[in-house]
């Protein structure tokens, strides 16, 4: 079998003409350079060399073989170069984005990972709205978890690529301490306060047009964006809210949770990931996400 190593100081030796010239290109002395030139030459059944007192000058098929090993020499250092950047690619931090309401479902991945397996990952939780710039060329994030509801106009470089995760249902969810309301028809909750999100947020526009499909006109005592936050307040009798099912997740005893038929809403959830960060443990992280 050739030796790269012995191929490599052939080369040098036809390029420079001698063995001293090479052995100082290369770090060697010039015995260690004749030396591999003997075992190159065992190797393969052909004279090299014609050596004399005063000289070592390559033969014919020295020069054919330092040409073709040229070809061998750079096909090998693309391999090595290949395989060392995936394995800087596997091993370097994964920077991952998720919306709040996705941290129960992160938090449970990250539980049943090994600590080794957890290693490098970071992580940046904001609106999906504040995530999506920390993508683009020279971002600091490889992939966020983001949601859509309706057309929110979000948007995002189409150099990213897009991948479904799931529907996120919405369901109507009231304090346990009101009076039951079934069977939950729009008309029974005209006059009940509501708490809703900030004015001006895609999410406020999307739900006061249907608020407004259904006739209704809400009487809104709280305004909030954080849904532990409106759960908190539901459960404390402030008023009724459209929680999406993913917020939901371990909610306490003190809310009603509803799915009516008429409350048809949902938000889709989704990966964005820079295309050219997508590595092997990223794609694996983001298959144990799906909801």
């Amino acid at each position: 079998m050739l030796k790269p190593e012995h191929l490599r100081t052939l080369r040098e030796v036809v390029q420079l003409g001698s063995f001293a010239a090479a052995a100082n290109r290369l770090g060697y002395t010039s015995s260690a350079v004749s030396q591999q030139m003997a075992a190159l030459e065992r190797e393969i059944g052909v004279k090299l060399f014609a050596r004399s007192a005063h000289s070592v000058l390559p033969t014919s098929a020295a020069e054919v073989l330092a040409r073709q090993a040229e070809t061998v020499l750079i096909d090998i250092e693309r391999m090595v170069a290949t395989v060392q950047a995936v394995h800087r690619n596997s091993e370097r931090q994964i920077r991952l984005g998720i919306f709040p309401s996705f941290a129960d479902v992160l938090t449970g991945v990250l539980r049943r990972m090994e600590p080794e397996e957890r290693a490098g990952i970071r992580v940046s939780v904001a609106e999906s709205s504040q995530l999506i710039p920390r993508l683009g060329a020279g971002g600091e994030m490889d992939a966020a978890i983001i949601y859509q509801v309706g057309n929110s106009g979000l948007s995002w470089p189409s150099a990213l690529g897009r991948r479904w995760i799931a529907e996120d249902r919405y369901k109507l969810v009231l304090p346990r301490s009101w009076p039951d309301l079934a069977p939950y028809r729009v008309e029974h909750l005209v006059d009940l306060p509501w708490i809703m999100h900030h004015p001006a947020t895609s999410d406020a526009s999307l739900f006061e047009g249907l608020f407004a499909h259904w006739g209704l006109h809400p009487r809104v005592a709280c305004h909030s964006d954080d849904f532990k936050i409106t759960i908190a307040m539901i459960g404390a009798g402030m008023g009724a809210a459209l929680v999406p099912d993913l917020a939901l997740r371990g909610h306490g005893p003190d809310v009603v949770v509803v799915d009516v038929p008429w409350l048809n809403i949902s938000r889709s959830i989704f990966t964005l990931v820079h295309p050219d960060r997508e590595t092997a443990r990223l794609q694996s992280l983001l298959d144990a996400l799906t909801v």
